[in-house]
């Protein structure tokens, strides 16, 4: 049988991308800071910001999804 997804799966699925994306991003930029690239560092971590921002707005968001329904 196939199982459907409801918007809230597919919005908590693409959330814990985001998780993992910026993880990643992160250790490459202590990475780079580490070779002296500390402009990279500075330029990846007011992106990490944002997106740090918007993983609050989308946790809330998702939360009010299961709590509501779509």
């Amino acid at each position: 049988m196939i199982r459907e997804y409801s918007l809230a799966d597919l919005l908590e699925r693409m959330y814990e991308n985001q998780l993992a994306l910026e993880a990643a991003l992160m250790e490459l930029t202590l990475q780079n800071e580490a070779l002296g690239l500390s402009e990279v560092g500075v330029n990846v971590r007011g992106a990490l910001f944002v997106i740090g921002e918007n993983a609050g707005f989308i946790k809330q968001g998702l939360a009010r999804l299961r709590t509501n329904g779509p």
